[in-house]
């Protein structure tokens, strides 16, 4: 005999937060909604989670289905449950925020989704629900730990120069940083491997180019290091 609950139950939904870096300006990537409510209107990836299945697993189905997306950095960022929050029903959402080279993932709206755009995150259009708090709060999530884990690197091309390392680093933070110190601290970590290999940028000489070197970083990660911007 199945067993009756004596309360009602909420329903749980997974809204993720995909963060991109183009030409100097931290993105998020939006969805066009194809159903009510709000349709037509954008909104973040998201949807109901099965019964069968993870929060985690919820988070990167509903990536994929809506904007195939696979195999990114996706970190839990806050549960959100204002009682009239969604038009629907009682629904309370798990928040997620992922971090993707933009070059490797163009915008592309799969079976859930009408359209699929990235949009600059200080210049954002309407969202539908509460999405506008959610990506607030990821940013302000990101602005933190940037600070003390390298997850920028995830936003950037394997390749990359010092100047385009501080310009992600400023999109991030939204405001200007000092070149001279910027460049001494980063690459005082001694996680910068750098290359013998250089990029045109503007009318500029050719800048050098460093990768990240994320297995160093793991292993100091182990004996206390510390990584503090």
């Amino acid at each position: 005999m199945p067993h009756t609950y004596q309360y009602p139950r909420a329903a749980l939904t997974v809204d993720c937060v995909v963060f991109g870096f183009d030409d100097g300006e931290l993105k998020v990537l939006l969805i066009e909604r194809a159903l009510e409510p709000f349709k037509g209107q954008w909104a973040l990836p998201g949807g109901f989670v099965r019964v069968d299945e993870t929060l985690d697993d919820a988070a990167r189905r509903e990536l994929v289905e809506e904007t195939g997306l696979k195999n990114v950095f996706l970190e839990q960022l806050y549960t959100f449950g204002e009682v009239y929050r969604d038009p629907r029903e009682r629904v309370i959402s798990v928040a997620w925020y992922a971090l993707v080279k933009l070059s490797d993932h163009k915008a592309k709206a799969a079976t859930d989704a009408a359209n699929a755009e990235w949009f600059s995150v200080s210049k954002p259009p309407r969202l539908a629900f509460d999405h506008a708090d959610i990506v607030a709060a990821a940013h302000a999530r990101l602005q933190g730990k940037v600070r003390y884990q390298p997850i920028g690197f995830e936003l950037l091309p394997a390749k990359f120069t010092l100047s385009e390392l501080q310009h992600l680093y400023e999109a991030i933070l939204a405001t200007k940083l000092d070149k001279r110190n910027f460049r001494k601290k980063v690459l005082g970590f001694g996680l910068l491997l750098a290359l013998k290999e250089t990029r045109m940028a503007g009318r500029s000489r050719p800048a050098q180019l460093f990768r990240f070197a994320a297995d160093k970083y793991e292993k100091l990660k182990k004996h206390g290091f510390n990584f503090e911007l």
